[in-house]
């Protein structure tokens, strides 16, 4: 219930660099809000002119995050959710395109009357009532919005100006949090406010001043730099929050309520100052700091390079969800990036005994592998030349959406010895579709209708008694969060079962496999639904939970 007589409004925008912790700054402060007794929610903005994120590139968005409703989302509303411990839903998170797609539709309609419609103030207008309407439905004292990308980036502006008129409308309701980076070039040794001295002066050329700045980089913030930034950018010195690099993003929250971030805000809301109670959260930092005891997990995936680097955030919920159940655990994951191209024939070049020789000498050494989600053609068949490893030397598995499709191929194709097994989506003529496209699918596909078309958000599962994943969940049915567009061909399902791959959880209205799992292994569990969204940091999910007590043991 509404803890306030008004709703309040919190901007963050992020200067200098994309990347720069606008989303977990935006969760953090969730956090702290919570814990002094506020209803909050938090609103991504993405300045895409795609309609959502499903048809971004991971490699170069990062993860596609799917809420309960089907909506495919930045990854930021994963952090959200993680963070505030709730669930948020579609009307949490617009872009660039679905606000223009909104208005055009409504001038179509004839929404407005006749009126020249114009950019502004029609398009912020829209925003407006995105966020107005997220408030309500959640009936929320304190609603976060996080601008994405910099200031500065043309098309961040319509979402600005949509700030100022809420500002210009109730400016004791509005508060604006800059995140911004303070660079340490290796060449001075010093740490260097001008660049965000520039995000500043751009913000307030937007009609906004920041009332608080969190300092990011890769130290703390100290006095003379404080002091710089209080006088060109028009901020109290004490408004300057220090954001330093930290091992944990879950020590973030207490770091920033340290500074009293959470109290200058409410000051900024013309709200009176609040006790926080962080006891909890405090307590769960704690156990993360005292799990010293390392487990070696191995991620075998494809979405990892972009250049020189690997890009982590591809997969940021399936790391979040590890790292949960390992310290639900008292131990330490530690991380390996394995690309499934390691382990293909790269033009027939490398024989079948060179590449699991590959596979042994990768993989002996882990304690666990998993198998995350994908789509495509890329890196498929390393992928299971390393199921199969894990499958014959007993090591604990955990295969997430493809990683399950692929893992049934591999049996199908090792064990029943259908050599010609596959999946339509890597090859469309394949004689022995183990996985095909659901028949739902085909129409979307053939006339190229890709956005917001696959099987999406939550579906009930119901689960076999005398099963691993039962006594994981202890429930009889449960509900998970989808992302994908083929499914399991049931044609394979009893010859499967009796040779020991079994299919234990079926979605009970359309009979679709939902997850096989292993007999006689430790841990070989396989999973069409995508587990990881649905992680919390004190909750973890019952199936890393009990894939990571496989791995210990």
């Amino acid at each position: 219930m509404s803890k306030l007589k008004k709703h309040k409004f919190i901007f963050i925008v992020g200067g200098v660099l994309s990347g720069v912790g606008k989303g977990v700054t935006t969760a953090s402060l969730g956090t702290i809000f919570k814990a002094k007794g506020f209803s909050v929610t938090a609103l991504k903005i993405d300045p895409y002119v795609n309609v959502d994120a499903g048809t971004m590139n991971p490699i170069e968005h990062g993860e596609v995050f799917v809420t309960d409703d089907g909506d495919e989302t930045d990854q930021d509303m994963g952090n959200y959710e993680r963070f505030l411990d709730t669930d948020l839903y579609s009307s949490n998170y617009m872009t660039t395109g679905r606000v223009y797609l909104s208005v055009i539709e409504n001038e179509r309609a004839m929404k407005y009357k006749g009126k020249c419609v114009e950019v502004v103030p029609h398009v912020p207008e829209e925003v407006i009532r995105r966020i107005t309407s997220a408030t309500k439905e959640k009936d929320a004292d304190i609603t976060l919005i996080e601008v994405g990308g910099t200031l500065g980036e043309y098309q961040n502006l319509i979402f600005l100006e949509a700030a100022r008129m809420m500002k210009m409308r109730n400016p004791n309701d509005i508060a604006t949090v800059l995140v911004s980076y303070l660079p340490v070039p290796s060449h001075l040794g010093e740490m260097k406010t001008k660049p965000t001295q520039y995000a500043s002066r751009t913000l307030n050329t937007a009609g906004l001043q920041a009332d608080i700045i969190v300092a990011r980089g890769s130290m703390e913030l100290d006095k003379p730099r404080s002091e710089k930034l209080a006088v060109f950018c028009g901020v109290p010195r004490e408004n300057c929050i220090s954001a330093p690099d930290v091992s944990s993003i879950y020590e973030i929250p207490i770091r920033m309520e340290n500074q009293d971030i959470g109290n200058k805000l409410l000051k900024a809301l013309k709200i009176k100052s609040v006790k926080t109670n962080l006891i909890e959260w405090k307590s769960f930092v704690k156990k993360i700091e005292n799990s010293k005891k390392e487990i070696k997990i191995a991620i075998v995936g494809k979405y990892f390079g972009t250049g020189k680097f690997t890009l982590s955030d591809s997969y940021i919920s399936v790391i979040e969800a590890i790292k949960h159940a390992s310290w639900y655990s008292n131990v330490k994951p530690v991380l390996t990036w394995v690309d499934s191209e390691e382990f293909s024939a790269q033009g027939g070049s490398a024989s079948g005994g060179e590449i699991q020789k590959k596979v042994h000498d990768k993989l002996k050494d882990f304690d666990g592998v998993i198998v995350p989600g994908g789509f495509g053609t890329r890196g498929v068949e390393g992928i299971i030349n390393a199921i199969q490893f894990v499958r014959e030397n007993k090591i604990p598995y955990l295969g997430l959406c493809y990683g399950m499709q692929l893992a049934s191929i591999e049996f199908v194709r090792n064990v029943l010895g259908k050599k010609k097994a596959n999946t339509v989506e890597v090859d469309p003529k394949t004689t022995e579709p183990v996985i095909h496209i659901n028949p739902n699918q085909k129409s979307n596909v053939k006339n190229h209708r890709y956005g917001g078309t696959m099987r999406l958000g939550a579906y009930d599962c119901a689960l076999r008694h005398d099963t691993k994943v039962f006594e994981a969940y202890k429930q009889d049915i449960i509900s998970e969060r989808h992302r994908h567009r083929y499914e399991f061909n049931n044609d394979y399902r009893d010859e499967m079962d009796k040779a020991g791959l079994e299919v234990v959880g079926v979605n009970p209205e359309s009979g679709l496999v939902e997850i096989v799992e292993l007999k006689n292994h430790p841990f070989f569990v396989g999973t069409q639904f995508h587990p990881e969204f649905k992680s919390r940091p004190m909750k973890p999910h019952p199936l890393f939970r009990e894939f990571v007590k496989a791995v210990i043991k």
